[in-house]
């Protein structure tokens, strides 16, 4: 199988738009779980360590949380279609995009210092442009 057949059957998959997601953002992901034959919506809230390929059918980000003491990790591709929605609730303030020192620090150490930011835009999806070829041949038939 060739490299373009798969990437363009990669690309025919891709959202049309999502968030522009850093590290060290504080995001809430929901994802779709699937039980017997039901779906359910399970939400994830933690700090972004890493984020993948941004501009890539397979973009990804790992969020950490610290859960009853435990450090629990999670990657989510952003353009699965298991993944319901994600929204931003803090930016923090990092230089890197690799945040995996965060595994060994606990406690106020782990804290990341947040950076204002406006949440209402950071989470609104970017307009897609539509092809304009719908368009023009609808005035070519009123003509």
């Amino acid at each position: 199988m060739s490299f373009e057949l798969l990437k363009k059957v990669g690309n025919a998959q891709m959202k049309k738009a999502v968030l522009d997601v850093r590290s060290g953002d504080t995001v809430r992901v929901s994802q779709k779980i699937k039980e017997g034959d039901k779906f359910r919506i399970q939400v994830f809230e933690g700090t972004v360590i890493r984020v993948d390929k941004k501009n890539s059918a397979t973009a990804r980000i790992v969020v950490r949380k610290v859960a009853s003491g435990v450090g629990v990790e999670k990657s989510f591709l952003l353009h699965s279609p298991l993944v319901e929605k994600i929204e931003i609730v803090r930016r923090g303030k990092v230089r890197r995009n690799n945040l995996r020192f965060l595994r060994e620090r606990s406690g106020k150490s782990a804290r990341l210092i947040s950076k204002d930011f406006d949440r209402k835009a950071a989470n609104t999806l970017p307009e897609v442009e539509e092809e304009a070829t719908e368009a023009p041949a609808e005035e070519k038939a009123e003509a």
